[in-house]
């Protein structure tokens, strides 16, 4: 997959690894550590270090309840690690953002990836953006915003709608003029979907193969993953939880995984993919 900079991405030879950064104050996964920008900024270089294949940054919160973000103050906390990570790692940068303006000022700091959750439903603006700065962009399926989108997690086919809602979101992008090389698409575990769903799409991950586009799965310390623990275990405690869910994901197709221990799952999709290896069709 091309992208800006001369860079590029391999996928489909094993599963990659994209590092999570979250230069929040509320994060679920660490509680707000990665906030001050110069600890942001050593993590993504640590991450690099330990195998990361790309890195993925974002200022907003999108956990259940949040609230918006005005953008100035999105940019204000991205723009300085984005801009670092760019000058002092080689691998691509992602910018977790579904703000157009946002999205145009990390590509000219470095982003070289857009990760939209809302598959460019939430400012359609944002598609001509990436286009215009060549850029890849993730889609992501969700419904409505994070103050009410448990409020829409209503399925008669959980997997059949987030298909139909995915090819919506890549007619968007395409449309936008964004080539269709540079297209990902994301199931959204997590997000408008009670745990029931998020286990469905996670099972039935391969389905997304019809749509043409590699697959990114993100489960990483997602509260869904505590259901079958007793649901009562902290996101700091889900590690072993996001290794069953990051090697189901790989054993069924998924292009990349994202999450936020990078050693620690670099391990777990090494021996998946070597497993995947054997795989035979019946």
């Amino acid at each position: 997959m091309p992208l800006p900079g001369g860079r590029s991405l391999t996928l489909g030879e094993r599963t990659l690894v994209m590092g999570v950064i979250n230069v929040t104050p509320d994060s679920f996964s660490d509680g707000g550590v990665l906030f001050d920008a110069s600890k942001a900024i050593e993590a993504g270089i640590r991450m690099a270090g330990q195998g990361a294949d790309m890195i993925d940054v974002g200022g907003e919160s999108t956990r259940p309840g949040a609230q918006t973000l005005p953008e100035s103050e999105e940019q204000r906390r991205v723009l300085p690690v984005i801009e670092a990570l760019a000058s002092r790692v080689t691998i691509p940068i992602s910018i977790d953002t579904y703000k157009a303006k946002t999205a145009d000022a990390a590509c000219a700091a470095g982003a070289a990836i857009v990760n939209d959750v809302s598959g460019l439903r939430h400012e359609p603006d944002l598609g001509g953006v990436v286009a215009a700065r060549r850029a890849a962009i993730i889609l992501m399926h969700t419904r409505g915003r994070s103050q009410n989108m448990y409020g829409q997690a209503s399925y008669h086919d959980v997997v059949g709608e987030v298909l139909d809602e995915l090819r919506e979101s890549i007619a968007f992008a395409t449309g936008a003029g964004i080539a269709q090389d540079r297209v990902m698409v994301d199931p959204g575990l997590g997000f408008a979907k009670e745990a029931v769903h998020s286990y469905e799409a996670l099972a039935r991950l391969e389905e997304f193969a019809e749509l043409g586009r590699p697959i990114v799965v993100g489960p990483s310390r997602k509260s869904f993953l505590s259901r079958p623990l007793g649901g009562s275990v902290p996101a700091g405690g889900r590690e072993w939880a996001t290794a069953a869910a990051v090697s189901a994901a790989v054993l069924a197709g998924a292009h990349i995984v994202r999450v936020h221990a990078v050693p620690e799952m670099l391990q777990v999709v090494r021996v998946a993919d070597e497993i995947r290896k054997y795989h035979r069709e019946d």
